[in-house]
């Protein structure tokens, strides 16, 4: 990836010229790494008068990220306006499907539109990057048939250029980690409920409260958490008091059971498919005990998790080590090719 300051330059310049060339500009704003940097860009390039950042508020929403919007708007002068979205209403949305951010952003998008006519803004902006092209976004096609650009996108930032734009012009959210809605934390399937937000949301306070993580998401599975940390931070967790000290947080917001993902946080991990055998069969339990007996490490595994997708890995406190790190590869591949989507030590 190119990061030398001409190539960054010359996209900063483009952004600049595609922004004047809105005329005015309403934003769809998070408080996050791209719609803040989008959104300063637009203000250095249009004025406050001309610019409004819109956030949309809604159960899907982690009440830290408002705040944090609302914090990081005050800082750089940005006028912001809250409106409220109902999607978690909408049946399509709420089942879950695939596409569900398709649902979400076509209702943020719609409310969005109708805001900036009402108000006379000529154009409506999001925040999406260069690297959104890369993955599953169904939002970006609700963007299209709304009308809504993604100058970001346009000019080819990703968000590595991102962050080091951001830096440069002082922005406070230029090493923020990336926080999507909550309802990404729920397999495709399970229903979207304000309950099942509240639950991981709260699972997510609590357990944030216990360290500065570089990432953190905790994935609802019915009763189990299975909690995804950056690889940096895996290695903590092989303290037992530390283990049974995030159980503790995570069965403090009415979780039963509580797993640490042995792969670690990666984007995307939700289409992750399995890869051999069916989740949830006995036979893949009996299979993954057996591989792990080869590399001497003994365990009990437990399908978990409402749909069976979680190889749960029970082990005593003195070889958690060991899983954690040297075998960890081992394991996880282990048990994803007994056909489980995800792999996690028991925590507590």
């Amino acid at each position: 990836m190119d990061l030398s300051t001409d190539n960054l330059e010359a996209k900063g310049r483009a952004l600049h010229d595609a922004l004047r060339g809105c005329g005015s500009a309403l934003i769809g704003y998070s408080g996050g790494v791209d719609s803040t940097y989008l959104a300063k860009a637009a203000l250095d390039a249009l004025g406050n008068d001309h610019v409004l950042a819109v956030t949309g508020r809604s159960p899907s929403l982690p009440q830290v990220q408002r705040e944090t919007a609302e914090r990081v708007a005050r800082s750089i002068g940005l006028p912001q306006l809250e409106i409220d979205t109902h999607e978690v209403e909408d049946p399509q949305y709420a089942a879950n499907p695939r596409d569900r951010c398709y649902f979400c952003k076509t209702e943020l998008y719609g409310r969005l539109v109708a805001l900036a006519r009402a108000r006379g803004f000529a154009s409506v902006l999001d925040g999406s990057n260069a690297d959104d092209l890369d993955d599953h976004r169904p939002g970006l096609v609700a963007a299209r048939e709304l009308g809504v650009r993604s100058p970001l996108q346009e000019v080819g930032l990703t968000k590595a250029e991102i962050r080091v734009l951001s830096r440069r012009a002082g922005l406070p959210t230029w090493e923020m980690p990336a926080s999507p809605c909550l309802a990404s934390r729920l397999p495709y399937g399970t229903p979207v409920t304000r309950q099942r937000l509240r639950q991981v949301e709260e699972a997510e306070s609590r357990v944030r409260a216990l360290h500065v993580w570089h990432d953190l998401r905790v994935r609802h599975h019915g009763d189990l958490a299975r909690l995804e940390v950056a690889g940096a931070d895996l290695a903590l967790f092989a303290q037992p008091g530390f283990q049974t000290g995030v159980a503790r947080a995570l069965q403090g917001a009415g979780y039963s059971q509580a797993g640490l993902d042995l792969q670690g946080y990666r984007r995307g991990a939700l289409n992750e498919p399995a890869i051999g055998g069916i989740a949830g069969d006995g036979r893949s339990t009996v299979e993954v005990e057996r591989r792990l007996r080869a590399l001497e490490l003994r365990a009990r595994v437990d399908a978990a998790g409402a749909d069976g997708a979680v190889a749960l890995i029970h082990v005593t406190s003195e070889v958690a080590g060991r899983l954690i790190g040297d075998l960890r590869g081992a394991a996880v591949e282990a048990c994803r090719a007994a056909g489980f989507r995800y792999v996690a030590l028991a925590l507590g």
